[in-house]
């Protein structure tokens, strides 16, 4: 079988890998029931539709002829280390800065990827974001995440 299109054969082939091996680790957790779902319900469930979504794009890669082969190009290592930074820093940031200041330091350091960067662009999305993160995972599920920094707390 030959590929028609190798940007959506890798693609596809990553959405099924990253899917097998999210619904494989989530078989370690407890699933619960429908009712009061368990932490596996939904990791396994998003890893089994990113399995599914793959597959679909795996097989339109196979199948569907796309002018020039839809070759795939460089990798683009500056906004990937970026990217892969900033999560990292929020990862650091989140349980010693806490969640107001470590999400505008993950947006506005993400945003730092682009080309098209500008600052007032980022402010507002970082703002915008972290008001929806607050009314989301504090007042809507009522999580406890530590807002502020542990010394100003």
């Amino acid at each position: 079988m030959k590929i028609k299109s190798e940007k959506d054969f890798w693609s596809g082939l990553m959405f099924i890998l990253v899917g097998v091996a999210f619904a494989w680790g989530a078989t370690t957790y407890s699933f619960g029931s429908s009712a009061r779902p368990g932490p596996a319900y939904f990791p396994f469930g998003l890893g089994v539709l990113m399995s599914i979504l793959g597959a679909m794009v795996l097989f339109k890669a196979l199948t569907f002829e796309v002018d020039g082969g839809d070759k795939i190009g460089h990798v683009a290592w500056r906004p990937l280390l970026v990217i892969v930074g900033a999560v990292a820093a929020f990862g650091w940031a989140l349980p010693h800065l806490g969640m107001i200041i470590a999400l505008p330091i993950l947006v506005v350091t993400s945003a730092f990827a682009s080309d098209e960067f500008h600052w007032k662009d980022a402010l507002i999305n970082a703002v915008v974001l972290t008001i929806g993160c607050w009314f989301i995972f504090s007042y809507g599920l009522k999580l406890t995440l530590p807002l502020w920094p542990a010394f100003a707390a």
